[in-house]
């Protein structure tokens, strides 16, 4: 298994709509803390998960089979490689957050995958961030569970519905609303291009009671849960102001 903590950690911040983060998880059973370790949760467990920026061949061994970050033959501590680590609560819908000022994707490969576990590994198809043109700020991300374990993780694409009301804004491959990298605040610009990320759940949990935020998040438009952040609105989403 690969020493993560050899790259350097990302600055991140979470939030939930139901929930209040705290130093200590009440009711929570789920005692792993490592995202290169297997377990099963439950509904209102932590889950630990984590994020690799890197270049997309990078994820891939031989240059064909896409492994886990957490995977040794990926040697990802020897590449140009940072990840972050989130712990959001299981069925809850969380607005992750990595914040750019000093940390800019295209510096780092330009993709990321989400990923965890280790026996039973899961990971996400490589993800476009950033590069010297354009930088994607907002991706949806379900993490698919069958019987508390795992299974899957997914970027959800809208087809850049959301393009069309903003002129700084760009369609690329039909799928991702994306900004000029020269307008962002770390390339000398104005916009803050932190990323985030809306996290959601689906499947069922180890007492196969069903995992339902992935439908509510279903129903939501794709920068909804940014408006209910008002800490967050300055610092993050200022530049989306004229979308609502």
């Amino acid at each position: 298994m690969a020493t993560l903590t050899s790259l350097n950690p990302l600055l991140l911040f979470f939030v939930t709509i139901t929930s209040t983060l705290l130093p200590v998880e009440s009711g929570n059973t789920n005692h792993v803390y490592s995202p290169c370790a297997d377990t099963t949760v439950q509904v209102s467990d932590g889950f630990t998960f984590s994020i690799a920026f890197s270049s997309r061949t990078a994820f891939f061994f031989n240059s064909s089979l896409q492994l886990s970050p957490c995977d040794r033959r990926l040697a990802l501590t020897n590449q140009n490689s940072q990840i972050s680590v989130f712990r959001p609560e299981v069925d809850e819908i969380s607005l992750l957050t990595i914040n750019t000022s000093s940390f800019s994707p295209d510096n780092y490969g330009g993709y990321m995958v989400a990923f965890a576990g280790r026996k039973y590994a899961a990971r996400s198809l490589p993800a476009f961030v950033a590069n010297n043109t354009y930088t994607v700020t907002s991706f949806t991300l379900v993490l698919e569970f069958k019987k508390g374990r795992l299974q899957n993780l997914y970027w959800k694409r809208d087809g850049c519905t959301k393009c069309s009301k903003g002129s700084s804004f760009v369609c690329l491959n039909n799928q991702d609303c994306a900004i000029r990298t020269s307008s962002c605040k770390n390339h000398g610009g104005s916009v803050d291009c932190s990323l985030g990320i809306q996290l959601a759940f689906s499947g069922t949990d180890k007492h196969f009671s069903a995992l339902n935020s992935w439908y509510e998040v279903e129903n939501l438009r794709q920068y909804s849960l940014y408006g209910l952040y008002s800490n967050l609105r300055d610092s993050l989403t200022g530049q989306y102001n004229k979308i609502f």
